[in-house]
């Protein structure tokens, strides 16, 4: 039994058969994600529950400690001493409303949807259509949590998640989120700290059909002639740009045939051959032309 296999059997067990969510991409290709159920998601807060708890004992053990520091000094100056206490309990009150809300909201804005205990489960936090969420979305999911925590123990959010297919809570169903599986099937080709492939320094002038590479040693070969690559758009480079960000969540055969049809429409649309090789190669050759063109989304 394969990791993801076993994945989906966890959340079986804990909510019937996992569901599966279809999105329809702009090339008319059907991609599908497997919704993380309630039992991977379960165990992904109990470990981000551990962390949190790891700092809170520590806050509790400075609390301590602060507290015999103050009532050592407290036969001097009681008003000063008394002060102190106060800032003191104000600031430890804003750190924990700051680290418990603010911990799930900026891993899942910052950390492609997922905190340290999705990332152990291999699930993230999605838009419904796709993309990755935005921190304005990983705010929004997560300033409902307290609500879906009422009257304890996720009792609200566990009811809402059984009432729908994609095991949304009330954060989700706000925010328009989903909780799915990951897929790691295959590395990427790319070197990207984004979804945005910029184009190297120089590459404008790389001579067509010669090969560039790149400082992490990636080699990327100008395909295509400048003048076809000037006939398609800036939503043509976006089109590309978000299967870059996706590729790695689909299953290789879709992943492959989604590529080619996407050169296919695209070499239609500059008017040459579509290239032999790996269709993967020839979309990062058009991406890098039209960013080195001045193209911007």
């Amino acid at each position: 039994m394969s990791s993801f296999e076993q994945r989906n059997f966890t959340d079986e067990t804990f909510a019937g058969r996992a569901e599966t969510h279809y999105i329809d991409t702009p090339e008319q290709v059907e991609l599908a994600y497997s919704v993380a159920g309630i039992g991977s998601r379960f165990v992904a807060v109990l470990l981000d529950s551990l962390i949190l708890g790891a700092f809170f004992l520590a806050e509790i053990l400075s609390m301590v400690a602060f507290a015999g520091a103050t009532s050592a000094l407290s036969s001097g100056d009681g008003g000063v001493v008394g002060a102190a206490v106060k800032w003191f309990i104000a600031l430890i009150v804003f750190i924990n409303f700051a680290v418990a809300w603010g911990y799930f909201a900026l891993f899942e804005a910052y950390w492609h949807g997922q905190t340290p205990g999705k990332r152990v489960m291999k699930i993230r936090v999605i838009k419904d259509s796709g993309r990755q969420i935005t921190l304005f979305e990983a705010l929004a999911r997560n300033l409902l949590r307290v609500a879906d925590y009422l009257p304890g123990f996720y009792l609200v959010g566990l009811i809402t998640m059984l009432c729908n297919k994609r095991s949304q809570r009330l954060g989700d169903l706000v925010a328009g989120t989903i909780v799915v599986h990951e897929r790691l099937d295959e590395a990427s080709l790319l070197y990207q700290t984004s979804t945005t492939l910029v184009a190297p320094v120089g590459f404008s002038e790389q001579p067509f059909g010669q090969d560039t590479v790149l400082p992490w040693g990636q080699a990327v070969t100008a395909m295509f002639p400048a003048d076809a690559v000037a006939r398609l758009s800036a939503q043509d480079l976006m089109v590309i740009e978000t299967f870059f960000s996706r590729m790695l969540d689909l299953p290789l055969q879709t992943r492959a045939t989604v590529a080619y049809q996407m050169v296919r429409q695209m070499s239609a649309k500059m008017g040459v051959e579509v290239p032999e090789g790996n269709p993967e190669r020839a979309l990062e050759s058009m991406a890098y032309q039209m960013r080195s063109g001045g193209r911007r989304v």
